[in-house]
């Protein structure tokens, strides 16, 4: 066995250790284990699947249906910008084709260096405040050219 499947068996009893009982903890499973190893890397999948008694597919299908599991190793930093009707209105796609330009990444990708990942999110529940994103799963709101120039330089450093 790699040393990489003894950690995925270690960090998966660990967290079934402290579950009384199986039923419903795929996704608190996968969410534990996301936080330990950055990702739901495809080799996880087959332990997960084992440890629960449910097969792969049915694990695949939860790890590439939910978009907050990564399949890949998220950037030092995670920028999740707001596509919602209402960030939108109020000049989203604008910030987002700035982000795009300024942090040198695609929406949806890591960067080449790994020093951050530009995803999308759809409503982060601060309509009235938008355009908005989590930076490293903090809020930001009323993001603007220089706001954006502030959070570029925040996640360079």
């Amino acid at each position: 066995m790699t040393a990489e499947a003894v950690a995925y068996r270690e960090a998966i009893g660990r967290f079934m250790a402290g579950v009384a009982d199986g039923r419903g903890v795929l996704l608190p499973l996968l969410h534990a284990l996301q936080e330990e190893f950055g990702h739901i890397d495809d080799a996880l999948v087959p332990h997960v699947a084992e440890a629960l008694n449910l097969s792969r597919a049915d694990v695949h299908g939860v790890v590439t249906f939910y978009h907050d599991f990564r399949r890949q190793p998220a950037g030092r930093h995670v920028i999740k910008l707001c596509r919602a009707e209402s960030c939108q209105a109020r000049g989203g796609r604008a910030i987002e084709r700035a982000a795009v330009e300024r942090l040198g990444v695609a929406m949806g990708t890591t960067s080449a260096d790994g020093r951050v990942t530009l995803e999308p999110v759809y409503c982060l529940g601060l309509c009235a405040t938008g355009p908005n994103a989590l930076v490293d799963g903090v809020p930001v709101s009323r993001i603007d050219g220089a706001r954006l120039e502030r959070l570029a330089v925040q996640v360079a450093g």
